[in-house]
């Protein structure tokens, strides 16, 4: 069987990605050769390809979470066997057929995930769980505001808050989206193309504001963001879907004494002890039926560049995988 990779050798749209033959190769020492199964679509493969992110090097080929089956071990392997099925997130490299890559970066499945969710909760479904845990520890009765309610990361966030017993807000663009939002747990739903959602915010919580807000559009939401929090609350930015934060200054957190961060998914599983235990907590929820992860649509692999397009375009809902 031929290996093949979605790649792009210039920043730019998604017409730069390029359906081509790209061998995955053999194992070395501490690697496993994976056989891919289901690849995880999120926005960071989008500001990776334009290259607002840069590049790991002069090709790239994009995606940061998959889902496979192991089919050679490199020397010094242990913990993994042919035909174990298992799944990983890292920073790029998923879209592809066939992998190697270091074995102290894959999680073993358990029994009742399908390949198919794995690809589509690795990224969002371990940022949603360093997010309400260690960017902001959420604790039963804080009030939470989201954004992007009914998308992947959103929608784990609204089941898993609701588990947490918070009090819960949730953006979105469209009545649509509004139904989805409220199917994933959240307590109030504001649709940012009606109303201004700061305001919306103010009075449903007459006038107090949220402990913390979980920001991933970034541009057009940030300032509303800061008028949603109670003095001393916070500001948790990870990610930037409608371009980044230009204009902020570090004294516009002075309006309400707030603290802000701007976390990143790979420094909370830098090592192994943390990967495995976040994956633990994780994969324990999805089991219990507590957090149900919804796939949107799927693509097939080849196809990645019209599943970029529809990420950009705001068409998609839930979580997007792509099938080799």
């Amino acid at each position: 069987m031929t290996d093949h990779a979605i790649v792009a050798t210039r920043p730019g749209g998604p017409d730069v990605l390029e359906w081509a033959e790209r061998p995955a190769g053999r194992p070395g020492p501490g690697e496993v050769r994976l056989r891919q199964t289901a690849v995880g679509l999120n926005f960071i493969d989008c500001y990776f390809r334009s290259g607002l992110y840069p590049w790991p090097a002069d090709e790239l080929i994009p995606g940061g979470e998959a889902a496979g089956v192991v089919e050679e071990l490199g020397e010094g392997v242990s913990g993994f066997a042919p035909g174990d099925r298992v799944a990983y997130t890292m920073p790029n490299g998923a879209c592809r057929t066939a992998r190697v890559l270091p074995a102290d970066r894959l999680v073993r499945l358990p029994e009742g995930v399908t390949d198919e969710v794995a690809a589509s909760i690795m990224l969002k479904g371990l940022t949603a769980q360093y997010l309400i845990h260690s960017s902001f520890r959420v604790e039963a009765g804080h009030h939470v505001l989201v954004h992007a309610a009914a998308g992947g990361v959103g929608q784990l966030l609204g089941q898993w808050l609701k588990a947490k017993g918070a009090i819960t807000y949730g953006t979105v663009g469209g009545a649509a989206k509004a139904e989805m939002a409220r199917a994933s747990g959240f307590d109030h739903v504001i649709d940012y193309e009606a109303t201004d959602f700061a305001e919306a915010v103010r009075e449903l919580t007459g006038g107090r504001g949220c402990d913390v807000v979980y920001d991933s559009v970034g541009r057009t939401t940030w300032r509303g963001s800061l008028k949603s929090l109670r003095p001393r609350g916070s500001f948790v930015c990870f990610g930037q879907s409608s371009g980044p934060l230009d204009e902020f200054r570090f004294s516009d957190l002075a309006a309400g004494s707030f603290t802000a961060n701007r976390p990143s998914l790979f420094h909370y599983i830098a090592t192994r002890d943390e990967l495995e235990a976040r994956a633990a907590d994780l994969f324990a929820l999805v089991a219990e039926g507590r957090i149900v992860p919804r796939i949107g649509q799927t693509f097939a692999l080849k196809d990645t560049a019209e599943a970029h397009r529809a990420l950009e375009g705001r068409r998609t809902t839930g979580a997007t995988v792509l099938l080799p």
